[in-house]
């Protein structure tokens, strides 16, 4: 008989989740035919697969060594090795935003640099003593938003399982608001609206499509903008996602006639070159928690706002103050 307890940072999950990422050769059918047999028990009784686990949860195995095996930890690209170096906006025990500077992948892409938000911010909580996957059962820290390597601003991690449930459940239904800003060539018209559209991923191209009328394969985009300031033929636009789609902000403006200063895939070059710019200008700004519904742990983040430091400070925010 073998016994694991349930750590804070696995808290919130459900346990037949917690058991396939604890231990591999544990799948989750297998888990359910285990529990059923009373093989794996919880707390010294029969349990379900999709109780949700909480700290001091005592998981006791009746099982060969075998089942109970855990890989190996890849040494591969390993974030140890990656510098801890991450703009903090703000940061508590069970989760850490950080302004993401543009160039930065948030995840390991094409290119397979190790280089990445994530592992910065995995490297930053080893030093700090917080993390250490030697001592962790299943549990990563993990991103909950995700933004393009050229944007900029503000990205939300979260430090442990309960977290990270619990905000994947607020980005979903919309209890996080996030805004943008954006600097556009032209006007849009009207100041202010809510324009709706219908996109497309065209994966092996890295792009998407954006049709006015439904069709096969095209989801449903909302944009919601407010032209803060115009200034000769750029505007700067303040940007609230309904709907979180690949590249939606950029292509949604391309598609409407106001492309985004700095866009070489759906802006226009010669307009980019007159202004000497090489990304999008493009900064997730602000974040908001509302939360409508019961957030737990989280709940003392309720009707908190969070800010970059100095957005006027972006460089495309000051052509609007030359």
């Amino acid at each position: 008989m073998t016994e694991i307890t349930v750590q804070k940072n696995d808290a919130g999950q459900r346990a037949d989740r917690f058991l396939s990422k604890a231990y591999p050769n544990l799948k989750s059918s297998l888990v359910c035919k285990l529990m059923r047999k009373k093989r794996i028990k919880l707390n010294g009784a029969k349990t379900e697969p999709n109780v949700i686990l909480k700290e001091g949860d005592v998981f006791r195995f009746y099982l060969s060594d075998e089942l109970l095996s855990k890989k190996p930890i890849e040494r591969t690209n390993d974030f140890r090795d990656i510098s801890p170096e991450i703009n903090i906006v703000y940061e508590d025990e069970n989760i850490l935003l950080c302004d993401k500077p543009c160039g930065l992948v948030v995840h390991e892409d094409n290119e397979n640099s190790a280089d990445t938000l994530i592992n910065r911010i995995l490297s930053y909580l080893y030093q700090k003593g917080e993390f250490d996957p030697e001592n962790e059962q299943s549990f990563t820290p993990a991103l909950v938003n995700r933004i393009d390597r050229n944007t900029s601003g503000i990205v939300i991690a979260a430090k442990n399982a309960q977290s990270l449930r619990i905000l994947n459940q607020k980005l979903r239904d919309r209890e996080l608001i996030k805004l943008y800003l954006c600097a556009v060539f032209g006007k849009p018209f009207p100041e202010r609206a809510e324009i709706s559209a219908y996109l497309k991923k065209i994966s092996e191209e890295n792009r998407v499509v954006i049709s006015d009328k439904p069709q096969k394969d095209y989801l449903t985009i909302k944009t919601k903008y407010h032209v803060l300031e115009s200034k000769g033929e750029l505007s700067l636009v303040e940007v609230d996602l309904l709907t979180g789609r690949k590249h939606q902000i950029r292509a949604h403006f391309a598609h409407i006639g106001c492309p985004l200063l700095g866009d070489g895939k759906y802006g226009e070059n010669a307009l980019n070159k007159k202004y000497g710019a090489k990304t999008q200008a493009l900064c997730s700004y602000k974040l908001k928690f509302s939360f409508t519904t019961d957030a737990g742990i989280l709940s003392y983040l309720n009707g908190k706002e969070f800010s970059v430091k100095n957005p006027e400070e972006l460089w495309f925010v000051k052509l609007f103050k030359k």
